[in-house]
């Protein structure tokens, strides 16, 4: 699949993903919001249910202390006692209009009376034309037409002393606690709330005049006001504010439903990443292993034709009488034969970094020597740059526990990387160093190379990281030879790092345990 496709298909299903999630949110965001809303608007309306229940039981309590003591009488006063038998109901509606014809009020009077004795006792009589009853009956109406005037007179005077007098009072007086929180409970079950609150009363001087015990306000969002008594004047009003601790779980308890959706699509979208990740990675892997077999085969079509070259040299009897020529093109074959031996390396290398271990030969090897047989074999390759490479092998104890093979190709492929990054203008010069440090074997491979910047410093160990040279494009590699490298001298139990300057050169160090230690 080409990568451009691929990229498609991921940008694709990574949008789709992404709007999901964002749907989702928005979704979630929505319902808060509604949620919130629906539960300010039931509160909201809780507390002017409790502001008319307060105003209520204020007017209540000011009709019953403020109605005289001979009114209250009147009312409440008991007869005699008398027997239900002897007792009878009677019941008129009046209506009182007023001069233009409007009706004022409209009621009706139940009254119970003895009922009358079966015995007359006395007779009507019907001198003076017997208009008797009649004149009784219109002076009952009289009466009872004063009497509701009267009362009414009266309710509009303690209404009037309730305008201008009760909002002077202390609000202690006017509001029993007890029967505000009565009212609170009641008010917010009536709406569909019933969850734990708080409420605390300030007065008109702002002073907290009552508060629950427990009532604390960590920010303002789960918190209601409302005026107790809405008609008092302004600067005379008293507030009643209540706190709800459980509104945020409330409101989220809505959206709990939802919480795994966001979490599968979150981790869907992850794991979706990480395929893409995967996939391109893959890519990575198979093209430059497609690349890595194509070049090696080029490289070993070189030291094979070469060998071809030399044994075919070997048979013609003039070599054989000329020791110079027969040791020269022996020398040849054994170069080329290395050669070889160090591109079927490479091949073991990407081998063995597909199974993340190598199998290492451990043994007794004296890195002096190990080292200049490679400087020998490497000599003829650093000589065709006109480079020179030097060498101060002055460790005394240079004998540790390794594996000849991988450790002569570390040595190996930190020489040829000197060789692939020297300076087109400018000669190499390679210098090979040993020394004895704090029981450890130094070893110091310096080159006058295009050098390295520091911020890829610190990357040029990691697998398949290839510093950028610019304009050069003749450097062929993959990314594996100074992985390769750190990873062998860590199987060794050793240490590498770099030092280098840009346009002055490279110096790789390694330590590696000594064999008595």
């Amino acid at each position: 699949m080409k990568k451009s496709t691929i990229w498609i298909l991921g940008i694709i299903m990574g949008l789709s993903f992404i709007g999901l999630l964002y749907l989702q949110l928005s979704y979630i965001e929505a319902i808060v919001k509604m949620r919130r809303e629906q539960f300010e608007t039931s509160v909201r309306n809780s507390l002017y249910q409790v502001s008319k229940d307060v105003e209520f039981a204020e007017t209540d309590r000011w009709l019953r202390e403020d109605i005289t003591e001979t009114e209250r009488r009147a009312l409440t006063k008991s007869t005699s006692p008398i027997s239900n038998q002897d007792l009878m109901q009677q019941s008129q509606r009046f209506t009182v209009k007023s001069p233009d014809g409007r009706v004022m009020s409209d009621f009706e009077l139940k009254m119970k009376t003895e009922k009358p004795s079966d015995l007359p006792k006395v007779m009507i009589s019907k001198r003076h034309g017997g208009n008797t009853i009649p004149k009784t009956s219109k002076s009952l109406l009289d009466a009872v037409k004063n009497r509701y005037m009267y009362q009414r007179v009266l309710l509009d005077e303690v209404a009037l002393q309730m305008v201008y007098r009760a909002s002077d009072r202390p609000i202690g007086e006017r509001v029993r606690f007890k029967d505000l929180d009565d009212y609170i409970k009641s008010a917010l079950l009536n709406n569909g709330i019933e969850m734990p609150y708080h409420f605390t009363v300030i007065d008109k001087d702002g002073i907290e005049v009552y508060r629950c015990a427990d009532y604390e306000v960590k920010g303002n969002d789960d918190t209601f006001t409302q005026p107790l008594f809405q008609n008092d004047p302004p600067s005379k009003m008293s507030i009643v504010k209540i706190h709800f601790p459980g509104m945020r779980d409330y409101i989220f308890d809505s959206i709990s439903f939802m919480i795994p959706s966001v979490i599968f699509t979150l981790v869907l979208l992850i794991t979706f990443i990480f395929t893409l990740y995967l996939i391109f990675r893959q890519k990575k892997l198979t093209e430059m292993k497609n690349d890595f077999i194509n070049n090696m085969t080029h490289e070993f079509k070189t030291p094979i034709s070469t060998i071809s070259l030399a044994a075919q040299m070997l048979k013609d009897p003039a070599v054989g009488k000329s020791p110079q020529m027969f040791q020269h093109i022996s020398g040849v074959i054994n170069d080329e034969t290395k050669r070889l031996r160090f591109q079927v390396e490479k091949v073991l290398q990407m081998s063995m970094f597909d199974r993340q271990k190598a199998t290492l030969k451990m043994k007794e090897v004296d890195v002096n020597e190990l080292i200049n047989g490679v400087i020998n074999t490497f000599a003829l390759k650093v000589e065709r740059y006109n480079g020179k490479i030097t060498s101060n092998l002055d460790a005394k104890d240079s004998v540790v526990f390794a594996d000849e093979m991988h450790l002569t190709n570390v040595i190996f492929n930190l020489m040829d990387n000197a060789v692939k990054y020297k300076k087109a203008d400018e000669d190499l010069l390679l210098n090979v160093c040993t020394w004895d440090d704090s029981g450890k074997l130094m070893i110091s491979i310096q080159d006058n190379g295009i050098g390295i910047k520091k911020e890829n410093l610190k990357k040029i160990f990691e697998k398949f990281y290839r510093v950028h040279t610019g304009n050069l494009h003749d450097v062929k590699g993959f990314g594996l030879g100074l992985a390769y490298v750190k990873k062998i001298i860590q199987d060794h139990k050793g240490t590498i790092r770099a030092e280098s300057e840009l346009n002055v050169g490279t110096k790789f160090i390694i330590a590696l345990p000594l064999l008595k230690n």
